[in-house]
């Protein structure tokens, strides 16, 4: 039988524009106040880490990412000698496919206590827009020519040429074409994905961390510059740094500390991963799959949900992800979010912590951000944006991009027990 897996502490860096900070820096701020919130003294007991990161080949450290940045640790006995550090790549997903990795050891019984931590720069001083060629990292580099047909062909069904341009990352435009679709099929308006994306600048307005911190109404997200119809940049997921990181552990653990650290721990009562294809518009893609494996996991249904985290990298991905998730039916999610629902006070407050788009989205971290606000807003210390009784929390978190889908995606369930 697989052992129970608890969150005893998280941290998440402020994301924002950091050229003076480097991996090093941002790794040991992220790790220490894991530490810290878990209240250890230090890390002799981790059995192992999980380090998340997508470019720091552009910085010039292609290989074995998190055991260069962990050295400083390492030599002042920070971080546990001969420890071993496994580093994770998945996109956009790599923060949660961290978390997975370090879950399952202490499900499998190898180990009693393990940290997944995601550190990211997307930020170039010096020229802010070369990074962005990097970004088709995520996709099929082998083979294009697989995803520039079918590009051509949804971008002629949905009557919006496919038109990549310099001033944005790929997946803007996939995303356009997704949420051109979605408007086509199911009458979803920009108006309603304005609601969204308002709503979550009005969240990360309350969010100390979070990237952009100021309040935005739905007629000043449409008015902002176009990205890629009918997306503008309000809509979009801005470039920064950061770092987030969690400690996980065993229930045996969890039971050797003091009363005032376990009644602030979190089980992870569910993860599940899914992997994508080249799959139909009508279809439903792979967070779906991943979502139903994961309520499965952990008994329970998507009515169950009191607070959820969805990859908003744009802010129609909330409209589109809440039908995956199930918290609305297939072509309802323009008018679930364009009513309100996702509110914090509204049927089910959805990116609390201002979502990507106002949070910021340092690829590497972001799975690990979402865990950070998740486990915040059930040990109902979230402050201003607080979800009253929240008790049950989702995490919806995808990366890479083959064809009209994320390459995998993975989806959390956490839950309060005390």
């Amino acid at each position: 039988m697989a052992n129970d897996v608890y969150v005893l502490g998280v941290y998440t860096t402020e994301f924002k524009k950091q050229p003076e900070k480097g991996f090093k820096e941002l790794a040991r701020e992220a790790y220490l106040g894991a530490l810290a919130d878990a209240q250890l003294e230090d890390g002799r007991d981790i059995d192992g880490a999980w380090f998340g990161n997508c470019l720091m080949h552009y910085w010039g450290q292609a290989l074995t990412r998190g055991n260069v940045s962990f050295i400083p640790l390492v030599r002042e006995g920070l971080f546990p000698d001969r420890a071993p550090i496994v580093n994770v790549e998945g996109g956009c997903a790599t923060g949660s496919l961290a978390l997975a990795g370090a879950a399952k050891e202490i499900r499998a019984g190898d180990a009693q206590l393990t940290l997944a931590l995601g550190a990211e720069k997307l930020y170039d001083a010096e020229d802010p827009r070369r990074i962005f060629a990097h970004f088709s990292g995520g996709m099929d580099l082998l083979d294009p020519q697989e995803w520039e047909e079918e590009y051509r062909r949804v971008g002629s069904q949905v009557g919006v040429p496919f038109a990549p341009g310099p001033d944005r990352t790929i997946a803007m435009d996939t995303y356009a074409m997704q949420a051109n679709y979605h408007m086509k099929a199911y009458g979803t308006t920009a108006e309603q994905i304005a609601v969204g994306a308002a709503k979550n600048h009005c969240n990360g307005a309350l969010n100390p961390k979070a990237q952009y911190r100021f309040e935005m109404t739905p007629e000043q997200v449409l008015a902002d510059r176009p990205v890629s119809a009918p997306l503008t940049r309000s809509m979009c997921a801005p470039m920064g740094d950061g770092a987030a990181a969690a400690l996980l552990c065993s229930a045996e653990y969890l039971k050797s500390m003091p009363q005032r650290v376990r009644d602030r721990a979190i089980k992870l009562s569910a993860l599940a991963l899914s992997g994508g294809k080249y799959r139909r518009l009508d279809e439903p893609s792979l967070t779906r799959a991943a979502a139903d494996r994961a309520y499965a996991q952990a008994g329970i249904g998507p009515r169950d949900i009191d607070v959820a985290e969805v990859h908003d990298a744009t802010s129609f991905c909330e409209v589109y992800q809440s039908e995956m998730m199930r918290f609305c039916e297939i072509g309802e999610g323009g008018a679930f979010v364009g009513s309100g629902a996702t509110k914090i006070g509204g049927e089910l407050p959805i990116n609390t912590s201002g979502g990507l788009v106002s949070k910021g989205h340092p690829i590497g971290a972001t799975g690990l951000s979402m865990c950070y606000e998740l486990v915040t807003q059930l040990r109902g210390e979230a402050g201003a944006r607080q979800v009253d009784g929240a008790a049950i929390a989702l995490q919806e978190n995808g990366g890479g991009i083959i064809g009209m889908e994320e390459a995998v995606a993975a989806v959390v369930i956490y839950e309060r027990t005390r």
